[in-house]
């Protein structure tokens, strides 16, 4: 298995996918549940082979990660290329950018000596699906890029 396993309820809510997915090897609603009653290895396969290929399809497909902490916000921007990162560094103590409170402070000071921001990128490895799933494993959320992008104007 390439990523993790879909969670139960991200599986119930695939459930047409995961239909069509069988159907795709020709095997029957009968036989699903004959494989998992008799051969419960061959269906944990199925579902490990499922998970990989939705999480393939979502990985391809996402352009922006945010991994907001107490004091920290990571920014992602995943080109064809490259994966671009806005940082962001808050040093007062008593901010947490996760809580609207600490959030609204950031708004009104970031252009203070209470922030520090750092930009880089990096190429991706040979598998750049795998780059992008290690981020979401680390605690990254796909995101439609709203605050990257407002990152992007303020700092032009």
């Amino acid at each position: 298995m390439k990523y993790t396993r879909l969670t139960q309820q991200q599986l119930e809510e695939l459930h047409p996918e995961f239909i069509n997915f069988l159907a795709t090897q020709s095997i029957t609603a009968e036989e699903w549940a004959s494989i998992k009653e008799e051969k419960p290895a061959v269906a944990e396969e199925e579902l490990d082979v499922f998970s990989d290929l939705v999480w393939e399809g979502v990985l391809a497909k996402v352009e922006y990660l945010e991994n907001i902490s107490e004091m920290h916000m990571h920014l992602f921007h995943l080109t064809e290329k490259e994966m671009k990162l806005f940082s962001v560094k808050v040093l007062n103590p008593e901010i947490d950018l996760r809580t609207q409170v600490g959030f609204d402070w950031f708004k009104r000071n970031f252009q203070s000596d209470y922030v520090e921001y750092l930009t880089a990128s990096k190429a991706y490895s040979d598998d750049k699906n795998k780059d992008k799933f290690d981020l979401i494993q680390q605690g990254a959320a796909i995101t439609k890029g709203e605050l990257y992008q407002w990152f992007e104007r303020i700092m032009e």
